[in-house]
Order: structure tokens, then C-alpha cells, then sequence
């Protein structure tokens, strides 16, 4: 999937390798990330499958650079990905869960310190989504005017993001108050 998430920033304007993990950790970084290193082996890999060529701009003040951008057939690949359906439901990994739902061995308030601990980087992350992501957007678009048209898309993806913030508070707000009224402080069980 990276692969397709490098194409969709390519299909921007050309990006060095460094340039692409900006963008993508101020923006796709909330829900599908990479590090620079498996940024840079997927360029290559997508090189050599001519989705992207690349050059080298001379640097007079600083280090030389390489530049990507995408080629007609990149555009074409990401084209057929993102008219292609998605059929399947995905399952997302959630560690907090997996914990909760084996917790009860480790007692009431280690499973209140996790919820209370999660509890406090889901409000930082919904606040992030709601104060600083609107702000990142409007930085590329002062870059970028031409693009302006995506901002609605790039909107309705941060709005996912807060909302799934939102559910997310209030289950585990939810669930502190079940705990707290529910389980003994000796319940280890």
C-alpha cells in the first residue's frame, strides 16, 4: 500500500524521498505511515517498475537531492487502484483491546491506569485532528494552489479521524466508569 500512497503524492508534483515523509506525516501519517527507509526501498522498487523516474538536482548550499516523479504508467497504476472496489472489510489491530479483553488477571487498577494512560493520548490525538491538521493542510495548499480541489477529500479524512477520536474517548470513558463500579480492587482473577 505504500506504494500507492507515494503515487498519490507524486501525482501531486515531484517529491525528493525526504519530501514524501513530510507530507505523509503531516497528513496520511494518522492512518497509514511509513519511515524514511521504507520510503526510499519502495521508491527504488517502484523505479524499477518505471511507476516513477527520478534525477538528481545539484545543490549549491546544500547536499545534491533526488528528485521522483511519477510516469504515465504510475499514473495509470494509481488510476486502476483507486477506481478498484474494496471488497473485503478490514480488520484493524487494536493493543488496548487485546488488554482489556485478557486484563482481568491483571487487576482493577492496572486496567485503569491503561484506560486512564489511552484515555489521555486519544484526547491529545482528537485535539491534534481538530487544531493542527486543518493547519498542515492549508501549509500545502499556500505550496500548491492548484491542488486546492483535494483539500475537500484530505477534510473528509481528518473529520474520520476526529470522529474515530470521539467513539474512541467516550468507550473508554465508558469503560473506566463499568470498571470503577464493577470490579473489586482485588479482582485478579
Amino acid at each position: 500500500m505504500l506504494k500507492y500512497a507515494l503515487l498519490g503524492f507524486l501525482n501531486y508534483r515531484p517529491m525528493t524521498g525526504y519530501d514524501l515523509e513530510l507530507w505523509i506525516k503531516a497528513s496520511t501519517g494518522h492512518f497509514w505511515h511509513a519511515k524514511l527507509s521504507q520510503i526510499y526501498t519502495t521508491l527504488k522498487s517502484m523505479e524499477a517498475e518505471a511507476l516513477i523516474t527520478s534525477h538528481v538536482e545539484a545543490g549549491t548550499s546544500r547536499p545534491d537531492r533526488r528528485v521522483y516523479t511519477i510516469t504515465e504508467a504510475g499514473k495509470a497504476e494509481l488510476m486502476a487502484w483507486l477506481r478498484a472496489p474494496l471488497i473485503e472489510h478490514e480488520i484493524k489491530k487494536d493493543t488496548l483491546l487485546l488488554k482489556m479483553f485478557f486484563g482481568l488477571p491483571a487487576g482493577k487498577q492496572a486496567l485503569l491506569t491503561q484506560l486512564r494512560l489511552q484515555l489521555d493520548l486519544h484526547r491529545q490525538q482528537q485535539r491534534l485532528y481538530e487544531e493542527e491538521t486543518p493547519l498542515e493542510m492549508l501549509r500545502f495548499l499556500e505550496d500548491q494552489p492548484e491542488i486546492a480541489d483535494h483539500a475537500l477529500l484530505w477534510d473528509l479524512a481528518r473529520r474520520f479521524g476526529v470522529m474515530y477520536e470521539e467513539t474512541y474517548v467516550r468507550w473508554i470513558e465508558e469503560s473506566i466508569r463499568v470498571l470503577e463500579q464493577t470490579l473489586s480492587d482485588d479482582s485478579q482473577k
